[in-house]
């Protein structure tokens, strides 16, 4: 049985060959070709949890399941916050066919699916990017975001100004794009065409009115439903995007929010994104719309993107 470790996943699974598997791994799901489990989620203890996720990609397709831990702690020393493994299963034996280091498979699937999306409901126009956060995802989802459009300044907030000013001197060196520090999340996100949510906030911290006509919002950092990233009021005012319809009822914090209090009803979730991807869904009407893609992460995201790998890597073997 063959296992994947960080580095060669990163060496093999660059984002051109993700974005497309992630489209195509969601189009299956919003169309009912693949199963999957709601995902199992147990708060061990503030800021750390245990989750696990079981389903397959398609009929007679690859299986498997994800067992990971998150301890959001380990970021401020440099320690990876999510870590576990990825189990992928033969359809035809049920052997066990290789396993893979889950940090680097739901860092590069989580960016490229929010990459996936932005593609089909960001303004093909958008240049400009706002990033809340300065974690892995905030480097994942700089490089992913600018392989589907062409991005010319990235903006960045964090809770930590120096940490902030940091990581975008690091990702502008990176890309060779312009990348500035704010100390104000309204000013990051004043004139922005897409903003990434990639934070461990518990309270919304993008609020409706630092928002302008026409921007995309990749609401990805929370995915439990006591958590939040974005204002009750925005979720309101924008299309609001699911990458799956269930889970986002189920631990969509900030639609739940909306919901609550009484801004939205369930009809609100206008697709999930595998319908924008097949064309039996509209995501954006207009230049102007706001729309938001609310990222939970899903099994058979990382099963296409283990599957990647593998066939990538019999392809480097038949090649030599």
């Amino acid at each position: 049985m063959l296992h994947f470790d960080r580095r060669e996943i990163e060496s093999r699974l660059t984002y051109d060959i993700c974005i497309p598997a992630m489209k195509k791994a969601m189009t299956e799901l919003a169309g009912g070709g693949t199963k999957q489990i709601p995902r199992a989620v147990i708060e061990l203890s503030p800021g750390r949890l245990l989750g696990v996720m079981a389903g397959d990609i398609g009929e007679g397709a690859y299986f498997g399941t994800k067992a990971i831990s998150v301890f959001h702690e380990n970021q401020a020393d440099g320690r990876p916050s999510h870590q576990g493994l990825v189990i992928l299963f033969d359809p035809q034996t049920g052997a066990p066919v290789c396993t893979a280091d889950a940090y680097a498979i739901t860092a590069i699937r989580t960016a490229a699916a929010s990459a996936a999306a932005t593609d089909v409901l960001a303004r093909k126009d958008a240049t400009r990017l706002a990033i809340l956060g300065y974690g892995e995802q905030a480097a994942r989802h700089a490089q992913a975001i600018c392989a589907v459009r062409p991005i010319s300044e990235i903006r960045v907030w964090g809770r930590s100004a120096e940490r902030a000013a940091a990581f975008a001197e690091r990702i502008s060196k990176a890309l060779d794009i312009k990348a500035t520090a704010f100390l104000e999340i309204g000013e990051a996100t004043s004139g922005s065409d897409i903003i990434c949510t990639v934070t461990a906030a518990s309270d919304p911290v993008l609020f409706g009115q630092w928002v302008s006509p026409g921007v995309h919002i990749n609401a990805v950092g929370s995915s439990l439903p006591a958590y939040a990233e974005v204002d009750g009021a925005l979720v309101a005012k924008a299309r609001f995007i699911a990458d799956c319809r269930q889970n986002v009822l189920i631990a969509g914090g900030e639609f739940l929010r909306a919901q609550k209090a009484g801004l939205v009803s369930e009809q609100h979730i206008i697709a999930e994104v595998g319908d924008v991807y097949s064309g039996k869904a509209v995501g954006r009407h207009s230049a102007n719309d706001i729309t938001i893609y609310k990222s939970l992460g899903h099994i058979v995201q990382d099963l296409a993107a283990v599957e990647c790998t593998l066939n990538l890597s019999h392809a480097s073997e038949n090649a030599m």
